[in-house]
């Protein structure tokens, strides 16, 4: 069963409104506004992209003269990260709220510092000044979603966080601030459909944690949740781990991409030594997104190039070097993500990786990649089992799993998450957005628009 608040055409936003829903995300963000008689409409915040990595890049390369550093925000600012462009890329910003950074300010090159609060802030400003160009008008109100606990098990920085997002909201132009649980906006379409009284895991894969929140929603409970606006007692626990998508993407890179660049591969023999496997750092840095930069660092290809003679198969070494020499590293982590995509949707991929050689390309299948990410897997699966444990709730008692986040689209994840709470229907959010959407819905409730 899958369904979205999006409304089935495109209705303008409400000129009357003046509100935003905002999903101030760790990886992306995305913005809702009230449309037609009940609906929301998710913004455009990049030509023809509903949501934006939360990211900002600083370029170093400013003129002196100008006040302040030049900002790319989303998939400019990644673009100009991967292309080498001189200068800073700050993401998960959200992780800064509830800890002593907020305050403390770090070197953004061309010898300018910024304050990690500003960062928030201007990042914030970009999607207001975004939804007001879409909108027509000035929003002053906002719902923004926060995490059930920006802070694990500390309550006085994680109510900092949250006054720390308040103060930046208001910082760029709000006068009235509310909160909705993401949980509970991912919740809110798949309340809006039903009848009666249901017990949800929210299941919120994304692209570093997976999230999951057991809450009730009914009917009767979004009446009473006019009157009480975050609905911090329906929900019954909340639990997650610090593994998603890039994880995903990381494993897929290694099983399917880089053994055909050395890694795992065995150095020759020498007489009387069994053969050794060669060094794996190297593949590893080029795995992890934000390490690969380091990989091109002079001294580091210096090393890597003196390595030739520790290849048995001297294809390895030299497709190696191209990735370094050409600065591939982001391509090939791009194609390995595709091919997981590409995997959940047809159940395998043809990668390829005609830029390190022509013709060159790699095949992944279904039971390979579930097998690359079976230990993280594993993991998750026992994190939403986890989280009914909490809250006391016999497995067969959860009426509904919706899932929502990036990494809902692979089917292991989702079949072996599901297997757990036999008696539950499996409902489909959006992957990017339900939670923008949910905090839309709030948004009317709320402001009465």
């Amino acid at each position: 069963m899958n369904h979205t608040s999006a409304p089935s055409a495109h209705p303008s936003p409400d000129p009357g409104a003046g509100f935003v829903a905002i999903d101030f995300g760790t990886s992306n963000s995305a913005v809702a506004l009230p449309a037609g008689a009940r609906g929301v409409k998710l913004v455009e915040l990049e030509p023809g992209q509903p949501t934006m990595p939360t990211a900002v890049f600083y370029r170093a390369d400013t003129p002196p003269q100008q006040l302040e550093a030049e900002r790319l925000y989303g998939r400019a600012a990644v673009a100009a990260y991967v292309e080498g462009v001189d200068g800073r890329l700050m993401r998960s910003m959200k992780s800064i709220l509830g800890s002593s950074l907020i305050d403390q300010s770090t070197d953004i090159g061309g010898g300018r510092q910024v304050r990690y609060r500003e960062v928030v802030t201007g990042y914030l400003r970009r999607l207001k000044a975004l939804a007001e160009a879409e909108a027509g008008q000035p929003l002053q109100r906002v719902v923004l979603g926060r995490p059930v606990f920006f802070v694990d098990d500390d309550p006085v920085r994680d109510a900092q966080a949250a006054q720390a997002l308040a103060t930046a909201a208001r910082e760029v132009g709000f006068t009235e601030v509310h909160f909705q649980f993401e949980p509970i906006a991912a919740a809110l379409d798949h309340e809006s459909h039903i009848d009666h009284e249901q017990l949800v895991l929210v299941a919120d894969i994304g692209g570093g944690t997976s999230d999951f929140s057991l809450v009730r929603v009914g009917p009767e409970r979004a009446r009473r949740g006019r009157e009480r606006a975050e609905r911090r007692d329906d929900i019954l626990a909340s639990h997650g781990v610090h593994l998603a998508g890039t994880d995903f993407d990381r494993h897929v890179e290694l099983a399917s991409i880089l053994p055909l660049l050395g890694y795992r591969a065995l150095r020759p023999a020498r007489p009387g030594e069994a053969p050794r496997e060669l060094p794996s750092g190297v593949y590893f840095d080029l795995a992890t997104w934000h390490l690969i930069n380091t990989v091109y660092a002079p001294a580091r290809v210096a090393e890597l190039r003196g390595m030739k003679s520790w290849y048995a198969e001297a294809a390895q070494h030299r497709r190696l070097m191209t990735t370094v020499n050409e600065r591939l590293g982001h391509a090939l982590a791009a194609a390995a993500e595709q091919a997981k995509i590409d995997v959940a949707l047809h159940g395998a991929a043809q990668i390829d990786l005609g830029l390190l050689e022509h013709g060159l390309a790699a095949q992944l299948q279904e039971d390979r990649a579930a097998a690359a990410i079976e230990a993280d897997l594993a993991r998750i699966v026992q994190a939403a089992a986890e989280t009914a444990r909490m809250a006391g709730v016999a497995p067969e008692a959860v009426d509904v799993v919706y899932f929502t986040g990036g990494s809902t689209g692979l089917r292991p994840l989702v079949d072996r998450i599901a297997a757990g709470f036999p008696a539950a229907m499996r409902v489909r959010g959006d992957r990017f957005s339900s939670v923008a959407q949910g905090l839309g819905l709030h948004a009317r409730a709320v402001f009465g628009g």
